[in-house]
C-alpha cells in the first residue's frame, strides 16, 4: 500500500525557524504530515524546534484546502520532551528569560490546537513531558503497542506547566494530579484508558494503516463543518444547559442548514452523489 503522504506542501519560512528541523508534506487532497525532524537527539525539544513547530502549526492552519495533519516524529520517536542541553541552559537564565522561553511552548500548543482541520499525533517510541502535550494538543492521538509516556517534571524539580490545560483537558483531573505528582511511566493501554490517546496500532505498520484510514474518512467530511465542529466542542463544555445555550446551538445548526456545505451535503445525500467538497477516490 503506497503512502499517501508524499508531495511536498510549503516549507516552513519564518526567519526564527529551520526548515530542517520539521517536514512538511501532503496529497493533493489535502492529507498534510509535520514531522520533527531531530532523531539524534530523539526529537527532543529545544527553543529552535519549539519556533520551527509554532511556524509550521500556523502556516498549516491559515494554508487552503488542508483537511487532516498528522503529526509524528522522525527516527522511531515522537519526542522525548525536553532537550537535556536546553534545560541546563534555562537553569542558568533568570526567571524573566525562563518565562518568556515557557511561553514560546504555549504559543506553539496553542498554534496546533487551532489548527481547523483535523490534527492526528502518531506516536511511536514514546511521548515523554512536552512530547505527550502535544499528543493531547491533537484531537486524536494513535500510539504503537510498545510506545510509554510520562510526565516526568517532578523527578526533575519541576512542573508539566505548559502543557497542563491540553493534558488536563484530555484525561480529567484526577489521572493528570496522580501522573503528573508521580512522573511514572506508563504503556499505550493505560495511556488509552485515561484518553491520552485515542486508540492502539500494532506496530508502525499498524500506525501507517491507521494514518490512511483516517485520511481517507476525513475526506469524506465538509472541512468547513470539521472546523465549526472542532469551535462547537469547545464553546458548549462546561456551559450550563440553559435556554441560551440552547438557543446559541440552535441557532449554529441553522446556519450549517442553509449554507454552501449543508445544502450541498443534504442533496448530495438525497440523490445518492458526493458532494462537491468530498475529496474521494
Amino acid at each position: 500500500m503506497s503512502n499517501p503522504i508524499a508531495d511536498p506542501l510549503v516549507e516552513v519560512t519564518d526567519t526564527d525557524a529551520s526548515s530542517d528541523l520539521v517536514r512538511m508534506e501532503s496529497t493533493p487532497q489535502g492529507a498534510v504530515t509535520i514531522t520533527m525532524n531531530r532523531p539524534a537527539r530523539r526529537n527532543a525539544f529545544d527553543a529552535e524546534l519549539i519556533a520551527a513547530m509554532a511556524q509550521a502549526f500556523e502556516t498549516v492552519g491559515s494554508a487552503e484546502g488542508v483537511r487532516v495533519v498528522f503529526l509524528r516524529g522522525e527516527g522511531g520517536m515522537f519526542s522525548a520532551g525536553a532537550d537535556l542541553d536546553w534545560m541546563r541552559a534555562a537553569a542558568d537564565r533568570s526567571e524573566s528569560d525562563n518565562r518568556d522561553d515557557a511561553y514560546e511552548m504555549a504559543r506553539m500548543l496553542k498554534a496546533l490546537w487551532d489548527i481547523p482541520a483535523l490534527t492526528v499525533a502518531l506516536v511511536e517510541g514514546g511521548a515523554f513531558g512536552g512530547g505527550a502535550g502535544v499528543a493531547a494538543a491533537c484531537d486524536l492521538a494513535v500510539a504503537t503497542a510498545a510506545a510509554r509516556f510520562s510526565f516526568s517534571e517532578v523527578r526533575l524539580g519541576l512542573i508539566p506547566a505548559t502543557i497542563s490545560p491540553y493534558v488536563v483537558q484530555a484525561i480529567g483531573q484526577r489521572a493528570a494530579r496522580g501522573l503528573f505528582a508521580t512522573g511514572q511511566v506508563f504503556d499505550a493501554d493505560h495511556a488509552l484508558r485515561i484518553g491520552l490517546i485515542t486508540e492502539v496500532a500494532a506496530d508502525a505498520a499498524g500506525l501507517a494503516a491507521v494514518k490512511q484510514r483516517i485520511a481517507a474518512e476525513i475526506m469524506a467530511c465538509a472541512p468547513g463543518a470539521v472546523a465549526d465542529a472542532k469551535r462547537l466542542v469547545d464553546d458548549v463544555a462546561g456551559k450550563p444547559i440553559d435556554r441560551g445555550l440552547m438557543e446559541e446551538t440552535a441557532r449554529r445548526i441553522a446556519r450549517a442548514r442553509v449554507g454552501d456545505e449543508g445544502q450541498d451535503g443534504v442533496r448530495a445525500f438525497l440523490e445518492r452523489r458526493k458532494p462537491a467538497w468530498a475529496a474521494i477516490d
